[in-house]
């Protein structure tokens, strides 16, 4: 596989916290270092993180907390996590930059295309936060979104498992693990990667998804530089 030029990370809020704290210094530390790496290396990289280190619109008591409130909850928390992410990735020398569907001053700045595209152009990281801004859309379905509004390479989604298996690997130690799989299979498997919305959209589009590990970021330039880590999925399998 070629070295993608432009990526679009997903990211869950799990991998910026560490147990019981919302936000690890170390992780950050870390996942900031390696996107800074990627972006020296020649890669252009947007990421759209998850909020589950600070509210999950799914475990929200629905009798009391409506659907549309949850969610509505649960985007503006995605906007505080690419707000820290964001002042790392500044620590580290990286320019970052943060949109969202309208725009939250002085934080985020309203999606706009051509703009991502420029910044990504010029060696910024781009943070999109804030999902779709509609309820009832995962960040999952977010990130696929994004990544073909930008004419991303691929997306890199980053979990706290190794790639995708055939069932939980936390509770089957015999567990397998794909190395490729295509759109179908996951339909069909239903293996739960990403929603379906998300899943359609990336077939529709013919966008390839990486699932991998990045409990250790350096994974991501790992993959970058060509090692088969991770599950890869695509329209066909190879050849």
């Amino acid at each position: 596989m070629l070295r993608p030029s432009r990526i679009l990370l997903k990211l869950s809020g799990e991998a910026l916290a560490d147990g019981q704290e919302q936000f690890s210094h170390l992780k950050l530390t870390n996942l900031a270092q390696t996107l800074h790496q990627a972006v020296q290396a020649g890669v252009q990289v947007a990421v759209v993180c998850g909020a589950g280190n600070i509210f999950r619109a799914r475990q929200a008591n629905l009798g009391v907390i409506g659907r549309v409130t949850a969610d509505q909850v649960g985007m503006l928390a995605t906007v505080m996590n690419a707000a820290v992410l964001r002042d790392y990735l500044r620590a580290e020398g990286q320019r970052a930059r943060i949109f969202t569907p309208r725009g939250q001053p002085p934080l985020a700045e309203a999606f706009a295309r051509d703009q991502a595209l420029d910044l990504l152009k010029s060696g910024h990281v781009v943070l999109l936060a804030g999902g779709t801004g509609n309820p009832y859309f995962t960040t999952d379905s977010a990130a696929a979104l994004r990544a073909l509004e930008l004419s991303a390479d691929g997306l890199f989604k980053g979990t706290q498992v190794d790639g995708v298996y055939d069932r939980d690997p936390l509770e089957y130690p015999d567990a397998q693990r794909f190395t490729h799989l295509t759109y179908e299979d996951v339909l069909l498997r239903k293996l739960r990667i990403m929603d379906l919305t998300a899943i359609t959209l990336c077939a529709e589009g013919d966008l390839s998804v990486t699932v991998f590990d990045i409990s250790d970021p350096e994974n991501l330039l790992r993959i970058l530089d060509g090692e088969p880590l991770g599950t890869r999925i695509t329209k066909e399998l190879p050849r």
